[in-house]
């Protein structure tokens, strides 16, 4: 098969590190795979997926990704693929407008339980519309699937749930990256975050958790984004500069995640909380807010807390104090993590564009 994964850019994001993910491991399995960027403005994913010899297609550099001109540069590109895979709502929107009257099979992947789009009653017909022209809706979690069709009261057939999933054996073999400690002491406990700066990921709770948390307490917050700025603004006031830690966006995330004590998702909302998994698969005890995907995944293994309770957060992360009690959570989030190993995410979606090909759909 010719597969042509779109997505808007290769920023930090859920997303973006699946599609770095499952492009290469198609190609192993003897697919002709492209991906198609609308900015291809360089990134570390962007780089890494260099490495591994897949071909980009870059509409621009910087720029809007809702230029209407990548809807002609689109219509020539998609026809010459069997199947075409977008990711993100611009992407979604635009292979939606650019398929009319091209023969190519199309499927999405739902990423969210929200967007801004939800929220704008007049915009419903087009997402109906658009959704409409898609073979598949693949959701990443249950609670994916959930909300779209509540959202857009969708009695259609063609959502499907395949959970994301991880390179199990990267975070279970990791090297514990002694960068944290050297920052924050060997005595400390170190809370770690790892998520774009974005009003979605609500980081201010966990920031105001350890404010309130005793001093050999120290945050770690790995990512960047819009908000940094805010996120910056908010440490300074609580007087908490020497105890959160902005370690911008890295690539040594696994050896990050194996050196840090608890690991810690305080989102308002979430599609399913691809690093939840890779902290569980690390195995270290995991907090998550109790939110539709990733209570869903965490819920019964790590501990989760209600979004943006910040009594309940401090309380859960008081509870792992007790060493035999860690530990206890610690085990049980890293055998929950098998279940999410990327070979079957890769099985999932392989399997979904066979039975379209063979459909002729």
């Amino acid at each position: 098969m010719k597969i042509l994964q779109v997505i808007t850019s290769l920023q930090v994001g859920g997303a973006e590190k699946l599609i770095t993910q499952l492009a290469p491991m198609l190609r192993n399995r003897g697919h002709d795979v492209d991906v198609l960027l609308f900015d291809g403005t360089s990134t570390p994913l962007l780089e890494n997926l260099k490495v591994t010899g897949i071909r980009i297609i870059s509409l621009r550099i910087g720029g809007s990704v809702y230029d209407l001109r990548h809807i002609f540069k689109l219509r020539k590109i998609i026809c010459n693929y069997d199947v075409v895979h977008a990711h993100n709502a611009a992407a979604q929107l635009f292979i939606a407008i650019a398929s009319v009257a091209c023969p190519v099979i199309l499927c999405t992947t739902e990423h969210n339980t929200s967007n801004r789009r939800r929220n704008w009653w007049w915009y419903r017909p087009f997402d109906k519309w658009m959704y409409g022209c898609y073979a598949r809706i693949i959701c990443i979690s249950e609670g994916v699937e959930r909300s779209l069709r509540q959202n857009l009261k969708w009695k259609r057939d063609n959502l499907i749930v395949v959970y994301n999933g991880i390179d199990i054996q990267k975070y279970i073999s990791a090297i514990s990256s002694p960068l944290l400690k050297c920052i924050s002491g060997e005595n400390s406990k170190t809370l770690l975050m790892v998520a774009g700066f974005r009003y979605q990921k609500d980081q201010d709770t966990l920031i105001k958790a350890v404010a309130l948390l005793p001093s050999h307490y120290h945050v770690f917050l790995v990512g960047d984004g819009e908000r940094r700025a805010d996120l910056e603004a908010l440490i300074c006031k609580l007087g908490v500069k020497d105890r959160v830690h902005l370690l911008g966006i890295r690539m040594d995330v696994p050896e990050l995640l194996k050196a840090a004590d608890i690991i810690v998702m305080s989102s308002h909302w979430e599609g399913f909380g691809l690093a939840a998994v890779e902290g569980m698969a690390a195995r270290k005890p995991i907090i998550v807010s109790d939110v539709a995907g990733l209570g869903e995944i965490v819920r019964g293994y790590g501990l989760v807390f209600e979004p943006g309770n910040l009594d309940d957060l401090i309380s859960k992360i008081k509870e792992l104090e007790d060493a035999g009690y860690y530990f206890d959570v610690a085990d049980r989030c890293m055998k929950k993590a098998q279940e999410f190993d990327i070979s079957r995410m890769v099985d999932g979606y392989e399997r979904i564009y066979k039975e379209l090909m063979e459909r002729g759909i």
